[in-house]
């Protein structure tokens, strides 16, 4: 009876994020894994990413990213803006030119709130509180692309065949977190993501 009751807590106790195929992204203290293109302002600090000061964007090296659900908590703090991007590649200074930004925005001067998929589905109501962590999920597959703030669906976009703009969904890469502006101010915790076309096989 013993060794039956120590290999069940053992068994009970196995990550469960692990099991599931999540890869944590963030080791709580520093930004191994992550490559900053330009700008100062981006650090790892009490278990969170610090996203403030001039323009810059802090890119996930490790690997790129095609089919995925992605998780994130956020905090914002009022006027802040930031964004989460997607299938984008790395470049050493400017806006991305490839990939796609999921908004970060609470209370900033740009009318398109978080968890708008930027150019393409624009959010004009506020779906959280500044000074608040709301949690963020973002799921690619295929053409399709679905945000939830704390596991609302706020939307699900497809692409619709024949789209010529660019840069179109659905191509990979990498995913990366944006400095703004030097009066914005974002934390980012407990980032994680699941490759789904891995999940399949």
């Amino acid at each position: 009876m013993r060794s039956f009751f120590l290999l069940t807590v053992a068994l009970a106790a196995t990550p469960a994020a692990a099991e599931e195929g999540w890869i944590e992204m963030f080791n709580g203290s520093d930004l191994s894994g992550w490559k900053l293109n330009e700008g100062n302002g981006i650090k790892a600090e009490d278990g969170m990413i610090v996203i403030s000061g001039e323009r810059a964007h802090l890119f996930y090296t490790q690997r790129e990213f095609k089919d995925f659900v992605f998780e994130a908590d956020v905090k914002t703090t009022p006027g802040s803006n930031s964004g989460i991007y997607f299938h984008t590649k790395y470049q050493d200074e400017g806006w991305p030119a490839q990939g796609h930004e999921i908004q970060v925005n609470i209370s900033h001067t740009d009318p398109v709130k978080s968890g708008s998929l930027y150019n393409r589905v624009k959010l004009f109501s506020a779906p959280a509180k500044d000074n608040e962590w709301y949690r963020c999920r973002i799921t690619v597959k295929g053409k399709t692309v679905r945000t939830e703030i704390n596991d609302k669906v706020l939307y699900e976009y497809v692409e619709p065949p024949g789209v010529s703009e660019e840069p179109q969904i659905g191509d990979g890469g990498l995913m990366a977190l944006q400095a703004h502006d030097p009066k914005s101010v974002v934390y980012y915790r407990d980032l994680r993501i699941k490759p789904l076309d891995e999940a399949k096989k």
